[in-house]
């Protein structure tokens, strides 16, 4: 008797930069100041003393945290992709095994971009301090975000739930609208938008991001999920009707969304205690970083 076989649900793969999960601030400085070779020896000289977590520590660690229910058939892998050469590399692995990160696989570049790695580890997301890195993974069609100097995500450790929140136009959708705010301005967009509330926004870069979270989510009742997620925008009422269908077009869940009209997003990125949060303006990650973990998007009308 034939038996349908059902595929298994695919693994959320996080390619992420040594100077994103720890804190090189001191070496990189090093780098700017006396060059690559003085870089390479002070690295081999503290090779065996542990790098500090870096900004995106917390939430690496909480992405992880997520295959704890079933060890043995992992949802999620978080890749090292470094510019560091695998001699100057061993202090970072050093680190990851004394912070008792699950990393295992990595790539090593030695000053060359990362960015044609992240298909080859099959990742869907990419975390990095290089800015020119991560508009390369843009341009490929990746979830990649310029991980920026902000406050630790340390304090957010306690609460055990990882919390990921997102703008919408140029991150979760595209940004078709906000040309049409740009171009045309305010009225312009909010007409545009109620003319076409019934017609689902395209999809943005971190579309498929979002939906293989919730993939993760569904495989838990809703009230115990280990992933809360949140849509963080500066649209108002009447534009937010397109973007709710636009959700439910895509049959996608996000448990909050906040339509704040202009209001600074910092202070509610901090009362929902997000792990991160992705933002496609600059002015608006210059804010939030100041309360949380915070990743540019390079993409969309707002950086051409």
């Amino acid at each position: 008797m034939n038996q349908k076989l059902i595929s298994a649900p695919e693994k959320l793969v996080v390619a992420i930069s040594s100077r994103a999960l720890f804190d090189l601030d001191e070496s990189h400085a090093i780098f700017e100041k006396n060059g690559v070779n003085a870089y390479c020896q002070h690295q081999i000289e503290h090779e065996e003393v542990a790098l500090e977590p870096g900004v995106a520590f917390g939430l690496v660690k909480k992405l992880l945290a997520l295959n704890e229910r079933d060890p043995d058939n992992p949802r999620v892998e978080v890749i090292l992709l470094s510019r560091n050469s695998a001699d100057t590399g061993l202090r970072i692995f050093n680190s990851i095994k004394h912070h008792g990160l699950d990393i295992s696989r990595a790539a090593f570049t030695r000053g060359e971009s990362t960015h044609p790695y992240i298909s080859a580890f099959g990742a869907q997301l990419f975390l990095s301090a290089e800015s020119n890195d991560v508009r390369k993974a843009l341009d490929a069609g990746f979830a990649a975000a310029t991980i920026l100097p902000s406050v630790s995500t340390a304090t957010q450790e306690h609460l055990g739930q990882l919390r990921i929140a997102f703008d919408g136009d140029a991150v979760l959708f595209s940004d078709d609208s906000e040309r049409i705010y740009r171009q045309e301005g305010l009225n312009a967009f909010e007409s545009n938008e109620t003319l076409e509330a019934k017609q689902p926004l395209p999809g943005g870069p971190f579309k498929n991001f979002l939906g293989l979270l919730h993939q993760i989510q569904l495989e838990y009742p809703a009230e115990k999920s280990p992933i809360r997620t949140a849509l963080i925008t500066a649209r108002r009422a009447p534009a937010h009707e397109r973007v709710i269908r636009t959700l439910r077009a895509w049959n996608i869940r996000i448990d909050e969304a906040m339509f704040l009209g202009g209001m600074d997003k910092g202070v509610f990125l901090k009362a929902f205690c997000a792990d991160i949060f992705f933002d496609d303006q600059q002015k608006h990650c210059d804010s939030t970083r100041q309360h949380v973990a915070t990743g540019h998007v390079p993409h969309g009308v707002a950086n051409e």
